[in-house]
């Protein structure tokens, strides 16, 4: 037992980099925290942390041991939860993670729906346009659009979404419609430095076309309302302006030259049995995103109803 307090000690501190943290979410005092890390450290013969004033950091070897104390740590709690019951009822805290608009849009509703259902569980969104470990940050699933890199992740395909360039029909009306890539030269194009951001914009048969942006907007939202405006021309994913796009607000153009779509998956890491609460979720989302416009076969999809 007092092994696997002194890993859960370590994992928090590596977890935040920091001792004062990691003593607050631990309901310990901060010299308690610091002994307990110093004493695993002597056992194991290393040093595993680095420590200085402001920073807090993970030695190589420290790196690799926190990453096995996560592994443990999790299969102490799959056999802990297991005995107690909650591998057939959900609960404790579901973290989940999605693009910032996706999340919004398609993954709350769906996780408010869940916890009406499962009353015993507790939700948690990170909906940020960044890459999340789900290891290190705690996530249990995640909604991803892209092709995925990480094979160690169990993942479920959902849908796709497309990438689309649109303005609003004023602007076209005053200003042309573009007829090719390369006419993006001459249009005012309002960019977002959020995900899929890049002065290079990809089309069909590994064509880019780098733009020189007149407007460049830290959100997709803003990029949006900047075309709604009748600013200029902007890229987003489908499922970003389809509302929009049905009520005729905005136009895609370009259509012929879209890049295949990207998939959208549900994924979670691997483990010896998902928890209920995970299990439950996934099965919901699944369902719902499958039931939703984000068409599986690269269609055309819109915001959900």
């Amino acid at each position: 037992m007092d092994r696997w307090q002194s890993m859960r000690i370590f994992a928090e501190v590596a977890r935040h980099s920091s001792f004062a943290e990691a003593a607050r979410r631990l309901h310990m005092s901060a010299p308690a925290v610091t002994r307990a890390v110093a004493t695993l450290e002597e056992h194991i013969g290393t040093r595993l942390l680095v420590r200085s004033t402001r920073l807090v950091k993970l030695t190589e070897a420290g790196a690799r041991y926190y990453a096995d104390c996560q592994r443990i740590l999790a299969e102490i709690a799959e056999a802990e939860a297991m005995a107690a019951g909650s591998y057939a009822t959900p609960s404790g805290t579901l973290t989940v993670t999605a693009p910032a608009m996706f999340g919004r849009m398609y993954v709350l509703p769906i996780l408010t729906e869940y916890l009406d259902r499962y009353p015993q569980v507790t939700g948690r969104t990170l909906f940020v346009d960044r890459p999340v470990n789900l290891i290190e940050e705690g996530v249990d699933l995640a909604v991803r659009i892209g092709h995925l890199a990480d094979s160690s992740m169990i993942a479920t395909r959902v849908g796709s979404a497309r990438m689309v360039v649109v303005a609003s029909p004023q602007y076209l009306r005053e200003h042309g419609m573009p007829t090719g890539p390369a006419d993006l030269t001459r249009f005012r194009i309002a960019a977002s430095t959020a995900a899929w951001a890049s002065p290079e914009w990809q089309f069909a048969e590994d064509l880019k076309v780098r733009v020189e942006p007149s407007l460049l907007c830290n959100t997709n939202d803003a990029a949006i309302n900047a075309a709604l405006a009748g600013w200029g021309l902007t890229r987003v994913l489908d499922y970003q302006v389809g509302a929009a796009l049905g009520d005729g607000r905005l136009q895609i153009v370009l259509e012929d030259h879209e890049p295949p779509p990207f998939p959208i998956h549900v994924v979670h890491p691997e483990g010896l049995h998902a928890p209920a609460k995970v299990r439950a979720f996934i099965d919901l989302a699944v369902a719902k995103l499958r039931s939703s416009r984000l068409r599986p076969d690269g269609g055309p999809a819109n915001a959900p109803d």
